[in-house]
């Protein structure tokens, strides 16, 4: 799979694509390997969509005005 670095190049964020791999040429394991990687790149973007979520609620509490 694509490194971090080569993806991000110099775009700004968000802006990357998403290139599936070419499956065809795959073996059962390398499959197997290639769905476990993007299962990771998965649970790492909920979390940081979590983290976001909760850095937003206690802004929003912090600025919230009383009454």
């Amino acid at each position: 799979m694509v490194e971090d670095d080569d993806r991000r190049g110099g775009a700004t964020p968000g802006s990357e694509v998403f290139r599936p791999a070419a499956l065809e040429g795959m073996s059962v394991r390398a499959i197997q390997s290639y769905v476990a990687e993007l299962r990771a790149e998965i649970a790492r973007c909920e979390a940081a969509v979590e983290a976001r979520g909760s850095q937003r609620a206690v802004a929003d509490s912090f600025f919230r005005k009383p009454g």
